[in-house]
């Protein structure tokens, strides 16, 4: 992940908050009734698990729905600050720490929810990164526990000018997104123009992004022994949730 890592922190968290286009309220109510639509509801107890929690949409909407103890991790130390700023109670608990060892944090049939939502999914190195993470969350979660999953869909390639994806734009930013595609990967690059001191300034960055199949990913979670509860397209981003039995 040092490829999106260094992405984040060169270019992306300063401008994360805004590309999402809403107020942090907004967002979080969004993320929230996504949660609901998926079937994620809380427990006595419960505990989840927020893996590349940036600034803490999802972290701040589980706690919204009952859960106890959220621990929200991710690797860009600004976008934890922001979550930080924001956490008005005990109930979550940022890590600065790699989402492949969240294992290392909690025990065996410990958590009641997983979510690893966005596009964070891509993010990981390799199918081997995901499998493990796929592995270790089974292992984690309690019995009924679910591993709520949101990723890009980037099996099909985009060619030729359908490569430009406009991200937003208003009077003091721009931003555009190039993808170039390889077999298990998607380069990405990230175009965003800054106004400054009257002038424009350009900001640029690129990383990979792994190119995840839906249908591939359910048939390995079924394996694993899950249960896929839902897997379908949410807004831009494809969904899977998985429930150990």
């Amino acid at each position: 992940m040092s490829q999106a890592r260094a992405h984040y922190d060169n270019l992306l968290a300063e401008h994360y908050s805004w590309i999402n286009g809403l107020s942090f309220v907004n967002k979080v109510a969004e993320q929230r009734k996504l949660l609901v639509d998926l079937g994620i509801c809380s427990r006595p107890n419960g505990r989840a698990i927020d893996l590349g929690c940036g600034p803490g949409y999802q972290s701040f909407a589980l706690r919204d729905l009952g859960f106890e103890s959220v621990i929200a991790l991710d690797s860009c130390h600004a976008l934890l600050e922001e979550l930080k700023t924001l956490k008005a109670r005990d109930s979550i608990e940022p890590r600065w720490a790699d989402i492949r060892g969240f294992a290392t944090l909690v025990e065996h049939d410990s958590i009641d929810a997983i979510v690893c939502m966005g596009d964070t999914l891509t993010h990981l190195d390799d199918r081997g990164d995901v499998s493990k993470l796929f592995r270790d969350a089974y292992d984690a979660l309690r019995a009924a526990g679910r591993l709520v999953l949101t990723f890009r869909d980037l099996s099909l390639e985009l060619t030729g000018l359908d490569r430009f994806i406009p991200v937003r734009a208003d009077d003091q930013r721009l931003m555009v997104c190039a993808l170039d595609y390889e077999p298990e990967s998607v380069v990405v690059t990230d175009i965003i123009y800054v106004r400054d001191n009257g002038g424009w300034t350009l900001r640029k960055s690129s990383y990979r992004k792994l190119r995840l199949q839906p249908a591939a990913l359910a048939r390995e979670l079924r394996a694993i022994g899950f249960i896929i509860d839902q897997d379908r397209s949410v807004g831009r981003l494809h969904a899977i949730v998985a429930r150990k039995p």
